[in-house]
Formats: C-alpha cells, structure tokens, sequence
C-alpha cells in the first residue's frame, strides 16, 4: 500500500508546493511510489482522511492558519515542514520584536486585527510537534525528491547540517566576508543550496535559516570588525530567520 500524503500551505508565498510541482521529470516516479490524498495546489479533488506523512508550507500568521495546522497535526502520522517560513518563521516573522498594533498602524493606518492574526509569527514546531524538517526558501528540489524516497522506505532523510560555507570552500568561491568585506550570512547559515549567491558574487542572506549550532556572536564581532554595526547584522540575521539570540545581541551591541 502506497504511504498516504498530503501537501498544505498556510501563509506563505507558495513556493515550496511550486517547487514540488517543478520536479517535472520525477513527478511520475513520485505519484508511482506515493498517493497524494491532498494538494490544493496542484489538483482539484482532495480528500480529507488520515494521511502517513503532510508536508506543510508556510509560517503561522492567523488564528485560521494555528487551528488548521493543529487539525492537520492530528490526522497525520508525521509532519514534515518544508520551507524556511514553516521552519523558521521566514520573512512574515522578521519583524516579531515589534507589536502588531504598530504594524497595523503604520501598513494600515488603523490598529484593528484586520486579519485575524496571532499576536506574533510562529514557525510550525512552536504550534504542534514537527517530525521533519527541510529548509530553503524555497526548497531544494534535490532534498525533496530525497525526502520522499527516504521516507517511502520508512527512514528519515539526511540533509545536509553544514554551513554555507563550507559549500564555498568546495566550490573554491572569494571569500566575501574575509576578501571583499560583504555581509555575508554564510557562516552561520545551513548549507544544501550549494552556495548558489555566493557563487554569483551575492553574499548569502541567510535564507535557509541557521545552521545548527551556530555561532552568532563570532559573526556579529566579525562583521563588526567589518564596519558593521549590530543593527546591521541583526536585520540581515532575521529577514528569514527570527532569532531572540539575534535580538539579544542587537541589544548588547547598542549598550
């Protein structure tokens, strides 16, 4: 019997289902191995029943965005998030430091909850339990189509958990923090995307997230060697990737 899965988006830009859906020349391998009982995105006909694995795009903006995502939880035996929004928050949480009624205030000019949205942005795993996860923004198609196999045969994915990087190294990039004096998120930022910016000569902006155990503080006194101050650092730490750690830093570097 072919696992039972389902592909959801709450907020979100929906790149991560496009993403799926542009894995043109596996689909047919993926739907042959896998019976896809719900993807709004990309068929018309989606049932409602328990499912083996839901993968699940997007941050947690809205009440409406908290109880599906609770309800999906407890029809599915794992829930894998994919994308940096449902990992980390991603760019919908960037500005969690502040409160909603400014926000409303200065978007709206009104404060009133025109959205019915939470009191802050949350990435999946402060919601409801998150079995797996697979960053990016958006995600690799590679990771996805390996997920998939692995999970097919009962085992969870391995994903790269180094740094940004180290890709460079590999790929034998100019250094744009050390050499060219650029904020570059790099060393603190999950790899798997192959250094794609910094291979173009763009400082990595850290849009998969942080890779884990990364060393904040290092980046924050390098890039301030650099001329930067930590204003600067912790804008570009948390455009995808809200971070107390970050926030707390900011702050120590303004006393």
């Amino acid at each position: 019997m072919r696992p039972r899965i389902g592909i959801f988006g709450l907020t979100s830009c929906a790149g991560d289902q496009l993403a799926i859906i542009n894995c043109e020349d596996e689909l047919l391998d993926i739907l042959s191995v896998v019976d896809i009982k719900s993807f709004v995105m990309a068929q018309s006909r989606n049932e409602g029943q328990k499912l083996d694995v839901a993968f699940v795009e997007g941050s947690v903006v809205t009440r409406e965005d908290e109880e599906r995502l609770k309800q999906i939880r407890k029809e599915s035996g794992l829930l894998v998030a994919i994308g940096t929004c449902a990992v980390w928050g991603g760019i919908p949480a960037s500005r969690n430091d502040l409160g909603r009624k400014e926000l409303y205030q200065k978007v709206y000019q009104k404060e009133e909850n025109l959205y019915d949205c939470r009191p802050r942005v949350s990435p999946l795993s402060e919601i409801v339990k998150v079995d797996f996860a697979i960053a990016g923004c958006p995600i690799e198609k590679e990771q996805i189509i390996s997920s998939v196999a692995s999970l097919v045969h009962g085992d969870l994915p391995l994903l790269p958990s180094y740094a940004v990087c180290f890709e460079c190294k590999l790929r034998e990039n100019v250094c744009l923090l050390k050499e060219k004096d650029q904020l570059c998120c790099g060393p603190v930022t999950l790899g798997g995307c192959e250094a794609r910016c910094p291979s173009h000569f763009v400082p990595c902006k850290g849009c998969r997230g942080p890779v884990q155990e990364a060393n904040i503080a290092s980046e924050f006194e390098i890039l301030g060697e650099k001329g930067y101050s930590p204003a600067d650092v912790a804008r570009m730490l948390t455009t995808f990737a809200y971070s107390s750690e970050v926030i707390a830093h900011r702050e120590g570097g303004k006393r």
